[in-house]
């Protein structure tokens, strides 16, 4: 157990294959701005390999700080999540792209880089700006470090998501759409080739495993609960972040 931690264990589903990953490993939830949480994580984790299922920016507050103490770590393996993918594509392009990416929080990450003066309605010229500014303040080693995260990540049968799978596919054909915002199968149907999926995304009042599903987001940024999951042989360990 993690101390400090609150925690669960839980059995995994007896109607699905026994989880069976190569070697224990933690899978941490959607961090969203939430340094404090993070640091918090990272100073009581044990000295096992930890997966991060994305989403480190919008919502929450100190994106940078998030940001930097997982780069600080390149022995922690973060996935890309839906959040990292519309940001990023408001870099490439922002008069394109802004307008999504700010309703849904990119409001957030700009004011936590300390760039003011934007709106959900800005146009044109101002996204542009406020882009040049967001470059700037990130720095190229930040963008490079998002633009190479990996989508998912796998251990014997147990995989690691932002938001899920298509239960139809193997996970090395998954489309990076089903990976980063789910797939409208995943919930109810179970996949065929016993593979345990880890997932954030869809916030749950608590984290649950059920018929080869682990969700792990339970809304950091709003309830002060980050979740992680200890996955082992035929076991799992939940543990609640608070502060």
């Amino acid at each position: 157990m993690f101390p400090r931690f609150i925690s669960a264990i839980q059995k995994p589903d007896a109607l699905f294959p026994a989880t069976a990953p190569q070697n224990p490993f933690i899978a941490l939830g959607d961090i969203h701005g939430r340094a404090d949480l993070l640091k918090t994580f990272l100073e009581a984790a044990p000295t096992l390999p930890i997966v991060c299922v994305g989403d480190y920016v919008d919502r929450g507050a100190d994106h940078g700080d998030v940001l930097r103490q997982l780069m600080d770590r390149p022995d922690i393996i973060c996935l890309s999540g839906n959040h990292e993918e519309m940001m990023l594509r408001f870099v490439d392009a922002p008069v394109q792209h802004g307008t999504r990416w700010l309703r849904y929080s990119g409001l957030q990450t700009l004011a936590s880089f300390e760039i003011a003066g934007i709106r959900e309605t800005s146009s044109g010229d101002a996204l542009t700006k406020a882009r040049d500014q967001l470059v700037h303040a990130m720095g190229a080693s930040m963008l490079t470090w998002l633009h190479q995260r990996p989508t998912y990540w796998q251990s014997g049968n147990v995989a690691v998501t932002h938001a899920g799978a298509d239960p139809n596919l193997p996970l090395a054909d998954q489309p990076t759409q089903a990976l980063h915002w789910g797939h409208r199968d995943f919930e109810t149907t179970q996949r065929r080739d016993g593979v345990w999926v880890v997932h954030g995304h869809t916030i749950v009042d608590a984290p649950y495993e059920k018929n080869g599903r682990i969700a792990i987001d339970t809304g950091a940024y709003a309830t002060g609960r980050l979740t992680a999951v200890l996955v082992e042989d035929a076991e799992v360990h939940f543990e609640t972040i608070t502060i």
